[in-house]
């Protein structure tokens, strides 16, 4: 497998990626991986190494800034960095769009063939990328927040799944059905998968905060894994 930091630019924001892939002498379809509140860390660099173990390009985006993240259990300083986006969804498109266009550019990539998925606030993230309008095949939310900013949307091009936990308490049960009228007025081809008896953050094993809703759960993550995988494989189908 083959591994690389790349720096890419959000108008005079510099950003830095981690991109994996497995050697290859013709172009794959590429995954976005947007990270978590703390930033482009271990979590979102580790995930986009099992989606170039698949046989895809991974491209762990970022949305703060080369060098700034945040840290495990810091709610404040993670807070810091997030609220500025999850307020200003106009920002966040951009942003996620930057991501975007530095994947497209690498050789290895089939630019027409491109999908995004986002854990917690990358969740988010992937999916305010869905409603810009973004010209890709597919996004997966895991463990996202659904609701949406103040920001019109666009024609939603792409096929959207979420992956959720039904006890997740930063995403109640009115907001998921909220989010599914959304995609429907919108016709979307969209997938809610809601696990039971699981919390926040179920696919992350450092996760053991049930005060403040985050839990790993073993079950729900290989659940979620399997899904991903069934995903991928029907947005890239080669088409007759």
């Amino acid at each position: 497998m083959i591994t690389q930091n790349l720096d890419y630019n959000d108008g005079d924001t510099l950003l830095e990626a981690y991109v994996a892939y497995q050697e290859t002498k013709t172009q794959k379809p590429l995954i976005l991986v947007a990270h978590d509140w703390s930033g482009r860390r271990e979590f979102a660099c580790k995930a986009a190494e099992r989606i170039a173990s698949m046989g895809y390009i991974g491209f762990a985006l970022d949305m703060y800034g080369k060098g700034i993240f945040g840290a495990d259990g810091d709610t404040e300083l993670n807070s810091s960095l997030m609220n500025p986006f999850a307020s200003d969804r106009s920002k966040l498109r951009q942003r996620i769009r930057s991501a975007l266009v530095a994947g497209r550019n690498i050789p290895q990539v089939d630019a027409s063939k491109v999908a995004a998925m986002g854990y917690c606030f990358g969740g988010m993230c992937v999916l305010e990328l869905a409603r810009s309008g973004a010209d890709v095949q597919g996004v997966v939310s895991i463990h996202g927040i659904f609701s949406p900013g103040d920001v019109p949307n666009e024609e939603i091009k792409a096929k959207v799944l979420c992956l959720h936990g039904h006890d997740d308490p930063m995403v109640p049960p009115e907001q998921v059905l909220a989010f599914e009228k959304e995609m429907n007025e919108a016709a979307v081809d969209w997938q809610v998968h809601a696990y039971g008896q699981t919390m926040h953050a179920f696919t992350n094993p450092a996760a053991n905060n049930p005060d403040f809703g985050t839990v790993y759960n073993a079950v729900a993550d290989k659940r979620t894994y399997q899904s991903l995988a069934n995903f991928l494989e029907e947005i890239f189908e080669p088409s007759d």
